[in-house]
């Protein structure tokens, strides 16, 4: 069973929790999710790490008043608390979440040993041109919301990043899709957080990033996305990128075995970078994955 933290960061109290003993990894969720996407991982990775997960400003259990805030300090919040002091951590982050652990990993460097990047945002990258359906899809999302249609605004956005925008809808069911519902609801229901006072550029300083790094996203993901993790794993100078055919956006939801074992290879890198000075093998492999 894990052990459940609060941990205080300005107005806010994190909602966090920590599974197992050894090195820290820290779990970074979704902007439709809550550190419940990572359920199946936080278990494999507890089996030789310390896997510390929480709930970001306005999502999950984490109470708050809106205030500017940062993110980035949230995330060092948790880590100053949990992860051991000063011993680097490796970040394992999905979409804003790898935002996030991107804009730490350029502040802190010297916190941050490795990053595991699902279909993660860029601060400061381009914003991106959809085709007319997809930016129907996204106006039908913003129209329930005016509306007040939260169901209705959950279900759209199951199929927007769940089965993928161009997917059919409803082709991810059963616990990951009830879960996601579950999740994303809790997020649109929460009241404001307050203005966001990060202000990176990551998408300008790239090389600056050493770590070792592994960056997946799913071949039924938004095109922009699937563009934008191609040219990340190519500028990062020591980074290998994962493609995972027919997945979408959440892949550890609707992939946890495969997500669970390139963690696990990558998890072996690092120690093996930390053990020789030097990157490890780029060579990770899990099934279904190209």
């Amino acid at each position: 069973m894990p052990t459940r933290f609060q941990v205080a960061s300005g107005r806010a109290v994190l909602a966090a929790e920590v599974h197992g003993q050894g090195a820290p990894v820290v779990f970074l969720h979704a902007n439709v999710c809550d550190s419940r996407m990572w359920q199946a991982q936080l278990a494999r990775v507890s089996d030789t790490h310390s896997a510390i997960a929480y709930d970001r400003r306005g999502f999950g259990q984490t109470l708050g008043a809106a205030e500017p805030h940062s993110s980035v300090a949230d995330l060092m919040a948790v880590i100053d608390l949990l992860a051991g002091g000063d011993t680097p951590v490796i970040l394992v982050a999905c979409s804003r979440g790898g935002r996030i652990a991107l804009d730490a990993a350029l502040r802190h460097p010297e916190r941050v040993r490795g990053l595991a990047l699902i279909a993660p945002g860029i601060s400061g990258a381009p914003a991106p041109r959809h085709a007319p359906d997809i930016t129907a899809r996204l106006a039908a999302v913003q129209a329930a919301r005016a509306a007040g249609e939260r169901d209705h605004a959950n279900a759209l956005l199951a199929h927007l990043w769940l089965d993928g925008p161009l997917a059919q809808d409803g082709r991810v069911a059963g616990a990951a899709r009830e879960l996601f519902l579950d999740m994303n609801g809790i997020a649109l229901a929460a009241p404001p957080i307050g203005r966001e006072l990060d202000d990176e550029a990551a998408h300008a300083r790239l090389a600056d990033i050493g770590m070792p790094t592994l960056v997946a996203w799913g071949s039924l993901d938004f095109p922009h996305i699937q563009a934008r993790c191609e040219g990340l794993a190519a500028r990062l100078p020591d980074a290998q990128g994962v493609k995972l055919d027919g997945t979408a956006h959440l892949p550890s939801l609707e992939r946890p075995e495969a997500i669970s074992n390139l963690l696990t290879g990558f998890l072996a890198r690092c120690e093996g970078a930390r053990q020789d000075q030097a990157p490890g093998n780029r060579g990770l492999e899990a099934d279904g994955v190209s």
